[in-house]
């Protein structure tokens, strides 16, 4: 997609100010211009379909780095962009940042300290005091970049644990400012918190918001004690309210949904029904099971290929039966840790490969690329197994995904205790990725249930998914702001059926903790094309 420059003031609607690490799009800079390139994850197939039909302004980095000196001036300043050109879509703008101020912001601290700590691998996080300046200098990019946006009254979303100081940077330059935050992953509990130095600070800079909510009950829980522990905050965690510093904040558990229509619409499509056949005749097993995640220490594949494993073992009439497809996609390349999950991850397949293979058939299938949607829904389709299987997830749209796309009634869930969609989809079927036994049962259990029970499963979880879909999030959302500001809030996506919402159930406090999955997908837009593609997860 060719790029075209932000037009005057009123040539898009604003009403929405969305601030997260990364834009929905890569912008390239070529000789006839910026070209843009989705950058997909979980996070932008939750938030792009409400910003483009509210209007207003994604605040992120683009995937360039600051130009060096001595470069133009005017190209050094930070773009914005319409999406779609010429449109009433929204604005994109870009945040630049200078290579080693990335590297310590985001692999440093975010992904180094952060990411391990909230999933609770404590041994793998470190705490760099340089990695530290580096994120408050680059929230404090983000929060001047919005500062303008807001001077209307418009609304603030900032998301994820890249930024959490922006909402009391904000604050303290608009006090009036209506800010919400999102936190996608497991927020962990105050023990855990505790061991980063600058804990409090953290903690401090997200109360700066109106409203911060997370995927679960548990996190709010968790969120709560740490205010009150760290910083000495009164919390209501029943009222869902945390006293400080003379203000009031909302938090609520508000779980992401999927964009229900557009996988019913996929699903139903003759070339997705058609590829997701000519999926099963290539794989040529009678049960496929799949598998589908960023090649994350936190995603548990190793586990499940273990289990999976002790599954062909326990069950040697399934040898040959039974084909398991991993899709891995590559990320965070340069830290070491993922480079030694992807070799883990790849001796592991050979071994099953080289142990379990039946007239030349490898039990597993295994791709370390992105997909886009299309072809997910294909895959989602074609197995009759879904392996979702984290050690910890904050909350993991693959599983809602695998149910929106079950417009055949079909189909089982094996899903993580760890996960936090867990909390929603009861009807799936438990499966322990620390104990491959268990894991290994389950897979037994799915694969052998009889087929009134695999239905009547997957109709309970299609009617849960579909309740609290992608629009039923954005209205609870705000709903919630406007019992917090009482200002106008931005105006709640139509949908059909638009007003229903599931029955809040809060899960019970040993609900294990998990992460949201993230799965990047990115597929080049061809000049004057849209996006069409999405995937599930983080950028």
């Amino acid at each position: 997609m060719e790029a075209r420059t932000a037009g005057t003031a009123d040539s898009v609607r604003r009403e929405l100010v969305v601030l997260s690490n990364r834009l929905p799009y890569t912008l390239e800079a070529g000789a006839d211009g910026l070209r843009l390139r989705p950058a997909v994850s979980g996070l932008v197939s939750a938030v792009e379909p409400v910003l483009r039909r509210t209007g207003g302004v994604w605040i992120g980095w683009g995937g360039r780095t600051a130009a060096p000196a001595g470069e133009d001036p005017q190209a050094r300043e930070d773009p914005q962009v319409l999406v779609p050109p010429g449109g009433l879509g929204y604005r994109l703008q870009e945040i630049r940042i200078p290579e080693p101020e990335f590297r310590a912001y985001y692999d440093g601290f975010a992904n180094g300290s952060l990411w391990p700590l909230c999933h609770q691998f404590v041994d793998r996080a470190s705490f760099d005091p340089a990695h530290w300046e580096a994120y408050v200098a680059v929230n404090r990019r983000f929060a001047a970049a919005a500062l303008p946006w807001l001077r209307s009254g418009r609304l603030a979303w900032v998301h994820d644990f890249h930024l959490a100081l922006v909402p009391r940077q904000l604050r303290a330059q608009a006090p009036g400012a209506r800010i919400a935050f999102f936190w996608h992953i497991p927020f962990p509990p105050h023990e855990i918190l505790a061991t980063l130095p600058w804990a409090r600070e953290l903690l401090a800079g997200l109360l700066g918001a109106d409203l911060v909510a997370f995927h679960t009950w548990d996190y709010v829980h968790n969120f709560c004690r740490c205010a009150e522990r760290l910083l000495g905050a009164r919390a209501e965690e029943e009222a869902g309210r945390i006293h400080w510093q003379g203000r009031v904040i909302r938090v609520q558990a508000l779980p992401i949904g999927v964009d229900w229509q557009a996988f019913q619409d996929l699903a139903r499509s003759d070339r997705v029904q058609a590829r997701a056949r000519a999926i099963r005749a290539a794989v040529g097993t009678p049960v496929i099971l799949l598998g589908v995640e960023r090649l994350d220490y936190t995603k548990g594949i190793p586990e499940r290929l273990q289990a999976f494993g002790r599954f062909l073992e326990r069950y040697p009439e399934f040898q040959g039966r039974v084909t398991l497809l991993q899709i891995g996609v590559p990320t965070r390349d340069r830290l070491q840790a993922y480079q030694e999950l992807r070799r883990r991850v790849e001796e592991a397949v050979g071994w099953l490969s080289g142990r379990y293979s039946q007239n030349w058939q490898p039990p597993v299938r295994y791709q370390a690329r992105s997909v886009d949607r299309e072809e997910l829904v294909a895959h989602y389709l074609a197995a009759d197994v879904g392996l979702v299987t984290p050690l910890r997830d904050g909350l993991n749209l693959v599983a809602k995904e695998y149910v929106a796309s079950r417009v055949d009634g079909d189909g089982v869930l094996v899903l993580s205790p760890f996960a936090g969609a867990a909390a929603d989809l009861p009807e799936a079927l438990p499966g322990n990725p620390y104990h491959p036994e268990e894991l290994a049962a389950a897979i037994h259990k799915a694969i052998t249930m009889p087929e009134p029970e695999r239905r009547r499963r997957m109709a309970a979880l299609r009617e849960r998914v579909r309740q609290k879909d992608l629009a039923w999030w954005w209205e609870e959302t705000l709903k919630a702001l406007r019992e917090v500001g009482g200002a106008a809030a931005p105006r709640a996506v139509a949908r059909p059926g638009a007003g229903r919402t599931g029955a809040r159930r809060r899960p019970s406090r040993n609900q294990a903790l998990a992460t949201q999955d993230d799965l990047l997908v990115a597929k080049e837009v061809k000049p004057g094309g849209l996006p069409t593609a999405a995937g599930s997860g983080r950028p």
